[in-house]
């Protein structure tokens, strides 16, 4: 072999590998119309990072949540980013499982986050994932039936006011009911709701000493006061409704009134989807007058693992899908009703987002009202609006969960329901070592 054919010979392999030395980032995600916007739009993040391409993985939310957990718990090293929950990253991030993201850049503007949503995904002042949107949750209404009753919705009702106007606009003959809350059972889907409303009424999941509190009387406040109200002024079979039975019903013109994820106002409040779009009011979660509210707190976040060999250029991605230049990338395209909501102060001083999202305010109200550091009346030793930051809540909020969801069926009685909670739970604590 020659010099110069040797030469030239390595000059092709030089060049093919750096043509080959692009990192390709494996991301899991949700399969949500937000999460599959972003997808569409990563032409963007590519033009700007040409040395880095994207690789997805789509799931439904249950198998998303096994998956991601299963792999980040064996260190399988699957997923360079990670779609998570407010509820996983404190876990996570206490376990070493997840990266600090310290390099999002200068124009991030990380004190442009909404504080209640930065400091559920904190730990120690340093953020372990970046919200690409948040929630909390709030009373939408129907005014027309409000007026036909002779009511008026106050901007942040009680629970008592709540009760009985969905007594009074309750039509049965015309299937239209009152009230629609969660009923079907799942740590995030009844127990987020009724956690929540536990809250505001001075109730609580452990003590200071994490023993279960379900044999305490604001537990039974809380279950006495949901199951009468739902036999009273809510549909039939509420037992099996989560989230988007009750927004079916509710876009459908079946529900006077319905508590629930402030995302769902874009749903309800859009003609192309809601009989009642035109119709559609919006308050804060009610209250007991004990100073908390029955309000929840979440969002879905992009993390790293701490097993990625691709740190810099996952946190490049994560900068870029939840910057502010990324909101007003969908608005430009989308419009500013389809920009990702409650991660950013910015977003809500927009006077454009204000004008074309009627509830923008009430969202940003609800968000901020909710602490997930201070979730409850008494002291509590987790963190958690709607849930409990421990390893241990999903089984134990799931089971929980079914007790409920057979006393609003009338399967059991409320304190049958509260009994085997107590039960349940105080045995799996035990077990878990929480309970000496």
């Amino acid at each position: 072999m020659t010099l110069r054919t040797f030469l030239l010979g390595a000059c092709s392999a030089m060049a093919f590998a750096g043509m080959a030395s692009a990192e390709t980032l494996t991301i899991a995600t949700v399969n949500n119309g937000d999460m599959i916007r972003m997808q569409k739009l990563t032409d963007d993040f590519k033009a700007k990072n040409p040395g880095i391409d994207l690789e997805w993985v789509t799931l439904e939310e249950n198998v998303l949540r096994q998956k991601v957990t299963t792999d980040i718990a064996t260190k399988g090293g699957q997923y360079d980013v990670l779609t998570i929950g407010t509820y996983e990253v404190p876990i996570w991030a206490k376990q070493g499982w997840l990266l600090p993201l310290d390099n999002l850049g200068d124009s991030y503007d990380v004190n442009d986050l909404l504080p209640a949503i930065r400091s559920g995904i904190s730990k120690d002042g340093k953020l372990y994932a970046a919200p690409f949107y948040g929630e909390s949750s709030m009373v939408m209404y129907r005014k027309d039936l409000f007026d036909a009753a002779g009511l008026k919705m106050p901007d942040a009702p009680t629970w008592d006011f709540i009760a009985d106007a969905a007594k009074k606009i309750t039509n049965k003959d015309k299937e239209i009911y009152g009230i629609c809350l969660r009923g079907k059972a799942g740590w995030g889907e009844n127990m987020a709701f009724l956690t929540a409303m536990s809250n505001s009424f001075g109730a609580r999941w452990f003590d200071e000493k994490w023993k279960p509190q379900f044999d305490q009387p604001e537990w039974k406040d809380t279950l006495t006061f949901y199951v009468n109200l739902m036999k009273e002024a809510g549909p039939p079979g509420a037992s099996s409704n989560g989230f988007n039975e009750n927004l079916a019903l509710f876009q459908t013109g079946k529900c006077g009134m319905w508590i629930d994820a402030t995302v769902a106002a874009s749903f309800v409040a859009d003609p192309k989807q809601s009989k009642v779009a035109d119709k559609v009011g919006f308050a804060l979660a009610p209250d007991k007058g004990l100073g908390k509210r029955g309000n929840w707190l979440w969002a879905w976040n992009l993390a790293i693992p701490a097993g990625s060999q691709k740190a810099e250029a996952a946190e490049k991605f994560i900068a870029w899908a939840t910057s502010k230049d990324y909101t007003n990338l969908v608005a430009q395209k989308e419009g500013w009703l389809n920009a990702p909501p409650g991660t950013r102060t910015s977003l809500y001083a927009n006077a454009d987002y204000q004008k074309a999202a009627p509830f923008a305010k009430m969202t940003l109200d609800s968000i901020n009202s909710a602490d997930p550091t201070k979730p409850t009346v008494k002291p509590v030793p987790y963190v958690g609006v709607q849930f409990v930051a421990i390893p241990e809540f999903q089984g134990i909020g799931t089971a929980v969960g079914q007790q409920f969801s057979a006393a609003l069926a009338g399967q059991i009685s409320v304190d049958q329901a509260l009994q085997s909670a107590q039960q349940l739970t105080t045995r799996e604590m035990t077990k878990a070592g929480y309970i000496k």
